[in-house]
C-alpha cells in the first residue's frame, strides 16, 4: 500500500455515521433517519463531513468510496435497530453518472449482504446537477427493487420541476434555505404552497428539514409537510432513539398550532359573516337603480370588498368594474366584454345552480391581484335570471 492509498485509507477510517431522527407529525412518532457523515476535528469534536465532500482537493472516485464506507457503516448500525423505522441514504445526482451498471448497484448489494428490509431504505438523491436521463433510471432501478426515492434540497440553486417529472420522487425534502425563507412570506411562501398541492396529487410526501423553532413547527403545519427534522427534536446523534422520543413535545406543539388556527378561523368566519351582509345589501341595491354614493356609506373597505361587476349568462362582463378605495367606489370600464365562463367560480356557479342550489355563493381559490398586489378571492352570485354578480374580496390585511 502506497502513502496515498494509506493516507486515503486512514481518512476513511475517521468518517462515520450520525443520525438524525425524522418524525411523523400525525402520529408524533420518530419514523426515519437520516444517515449523515461526521468526523473528528483537530480537537477530537465530531462535526459534519460536510466540507470533506465538497473539497475541489479531492477526486469524486475517492469521495465515493468514501461515501459508500460511511454509507455501510450506517446500514450495519440500521440493521440492529429492533423497530421499523426506516433509513435514508443521500447520494450525489452527480455520482450517479459514473454508474456503469444498473444491476450492481452497490447500497442493493450492501442490503443484500446485511439482510435489511429495502422498503424501510429511501435513497435521497441531493439536487446537484447530473444527466438526468441516468438519474431517472437509477431511480426506476431503486424502485423496482423496492425502495423509495427521495429528491434532496429541493429549491435549491437551479430549477427542479424537471427532476420531479422524471424521478416521480416518494418523498421531497424541502431545501432548508428556501424553507426557512418562505416562513416570512412572499414568493417562496407560495412556492411551498404549491409544493404542497403538487405533493397531495401525486401521492408524494413532504419533509421540512432545519425545523429549529416552534414558528418553523407551526409553518410546517401549515404548509401540509408530513414529517419533519430538525434541531428544535434533535441534531444528528450517534445512537436511535426510542419511537415514542418526541410524541409528548409534538402533542404540546400540535395543542398550540390548533388554539392559533382556531382563533384565526373564528376571526375568518366573522369577517366573512359581515361580507355575506354587505354582499346582500349589494345584491338588493343591484335589482334597481344604485347609487354609488350611498353605497360608500357602508362599510365595505373595512371588511374587505375591492370591486365587484356584473356578468350575463354567457360569462360576458356587462358592468364596468367597481372598485371601492378610500372610502369612495369608482369605474373602471376596461373589462367591460371579457369572457370569464371559463373560470371556475362562473361555471361551478352555474353547475350549482343545476343540481340544487339558486341562491348559494361559488369562491374561487387565493390569488394575487394584479392591480393591487393583495391576496384575493372573487365571490359569484346570482343576481336575477339574466345577470351575475361577482365581488373580489381581500383575504388578507392591508
Amino acid at each position: 500500500m502506497n502513502l496515498e492509498q494509506n493516507a486515503d485509507f486512514e481518512q476513511a477510517d475517521k468518517l462515520f455515521p450520525y443520525f438524525q431522527p425524522i418524525i411523523c407529525i400525525a402520529s408524533g412518532l420518530i419514523v426515519g433517519y437520516e444517515a449523515l457523515a461526521r468526523q473528528y476535528d483537530e480537537n477530537g469534536q465530531v462535526i459534519s463531513a460536510g466540507q470533506l465532500f465538497s473539497s475541489p482537493d479531492i477526486t469524486e472516485e475517492q469521495l465515493i468510496a468514501w461515501d459508500r464506507t460511511v454509507r455501510h457503516q450506517a446500514l450495519l448500525k440500521f440493521c440492529q435497530l429492533n423497530h421499523k423505522s426506516y433509513l435514508t441514504l443521500n447520494i450525489s445526482a452527480s455520482w450517479i453518472d459514473k454508474v456503469s451498471d444498473l444491476r450492481a448497484l452497490p447500497t442493493l448489494q450492501m442490503l443484500d449482504k446485511l439482510n435489511i428490509d429495502r422498503s424501510r431504505i429511501i435513497i435521497e438523491i441531493a439536487a446537484t446537477r447530473g444527466n438526468l436521463d441516468k438519474i431517472a433510471a437509477v431511480a426506476r432501478e431503486y424502485r423496482k427493487h423496492n425502495l423509495k426515492v427521495a429528491i434532496d434540497s429541493f429549491g435549491a440553486g437551479f430549477s427542479q420541476l424537471e427532476r420531479v417529472i422524471a424521478i416521480r420522487p416518494d418523498v421531497i425534502k424541502l431545501d432548508m434555505r428556501l424553507f426557512k425563507q418562505a416562513t416570512k412570506g412572499g414568493i417562496a411562501n407560495e412556492v411551498v404552497h404549491l409544493l404542497a398541492r403538487l405533493s397531495k396529487r401525486t401521492a408524494c410526501l413532504i419533509v421540512c428539514e432545519g425545523v429549529e423553532t416552534d414558528n418553523e413547527f407551526f409553518y410546517a403545519l401549515s404548509c401540509g409537510a408530513q414529517y419533519v427534522q430538525g434541531h428544535l427534536f434533535s441534531p444528528a446523534a450517534a445512537e436511535f432513539k426510542k419511537p415514542d422520543h418526541y410524541q409528548r413535545h409534538i402533542e404540546s406543539l400540535r395543542k398550540t398550532f390548533l388554539q392559533r388556527v382556531l382563533r384565526k378561523e373564528v376571526r375568518k368566519l366573522q369577517s366573512a359573516d359581515k361580507v355575506k351582509d354587505l354582499i346582500e345589501l349589494l345584491r338588493q341595491a343591484l335589482a334597481t337603480d344604485f347609487n354609488l354614493n350611498e353605497l360608500s356609506a357602508h362599510p365595505f373597505e373595512e371588511s374587505g370588498i375591492l370591486r365587484f361587476y356584473l356578468c350575463n349568462n354567457e360569462g360576458n362582463q356587462i358592468s364596468s368594474n367597481f372598485n371601492f378605495a378610500g372610502g369612495k367606489w369608482f369605474e373602471e370600464a376596461g373589462e367591460i366584454g371579457f369572457n370569464w365562463s371559463w373560470r371556475p367560480y362562473f361555471y361551478q356557479l352555474l353547475a350549482l345552480e343545476n343540481v340544487s342550489d339558486a341562491h348559494g355563493i361559488v369562491a374561487s381559490e387565493q390569488y394575487r391581484d394584479f392591480s393591487t398586489g393583495r391576496l384575493c378571492k372573487t365571490l359569484s352570485l346570482r343576481l336575477d335570471n339574466e345577470r351575475i354578480l361577482s365581488v373580489d374580496i381581500v383575504e388578507e390585511p392591508a
